[in-house]
């Protein structure tokens, strides 16, 4: 049984989506030698691991700091878009639990 890795996504590192695929990259990889896609569907792959950070198909748990500033910046259809592949609402095939502090 896999422990759930917690990571956090911190809202006051970015107020756009360039920054938060900056933000992802910092989170989720290690180690890479390229720059991870800028687009929601890289960011569903990232979430399934073997990035350097969380092991492929491990589970894991996101604690978004700032959460509230985030929904202000991005905007609420894009963060629900986010909030959707988080929690694999169409059974991409990660497993992540999503807490908004």
């Amino acid at each position: 049984m896999h422990t759930r890795e917690v990571f956090v996504i911190d809202g006051r590192h970015f107020n756009d989506m360039a920054g938060f695929y900056d933000e992802v990259e910092r989170v989720f990889t290690c180690g890479l030698d390229w720059k991870i896609g800028r687009s929601l569907d890289a960011f569903n792959d990232i979430l399934r691991g073997g990035f350097g950070r969380h092991e492929y198909g491990s589970p894991i748990h996101i604690r978004w700091l700032c959460y509230e500033k985030s929904l202000r910046e991005l905007g609420q259809n894009t963060m629900d878009i986010i909030i959707e592949i988080i929690l694999d609402t169409d059974n991409s095939g990660h497993d992540c639990t999503l807490q908004m502090l």
